[in-house]
């Protein structure tokens, strides 16, 4: 893992699934690192309070965040060729409001 890099571990397990006796898949778990702070920007996000349930500035934080990061990682792949410049736009406006 990098050096510069925040280093984390998510756990995902689904507590309930559509159908009450569907069967609950294996949780998965997973370290990773990230150039940023995501707590503090979980923080900050919740602060800005941008969504109408507070939990889901969480969500958005850890989602951008494990995204943008591997778009980073591989940032010369074709799949993110046409996306890159409108990611970068989102961001540059989102840091703004």
């Amino acid at each position: 893992m990098n050096k510069r890099a925040y280093s984390y571990r998510l756990r995902l397990e689904q507590v309930a699934g559509i159908q009450p006796d569907s069967p609950q898949p294996k949780p998965i778990e997973l370290t990773f690192g990230n150039h940023d702070d995501i707590f503090q920007i979980i923080e900050r996000l919740q602060q800005r309070d941008l969504f109408q349930e507070p939990e889901q500035s969480t969500e958005f934080a850890i989602g951008l965040k494990l995204f943008s990061e591997v778009m980073l990682k591989n940032r010369q792949h074709p799949l993110f060729e046409e996306f890159a410049p409108a990611f970068r736009e989102f961001m540059q406006r989102l840091k703004t409001s």
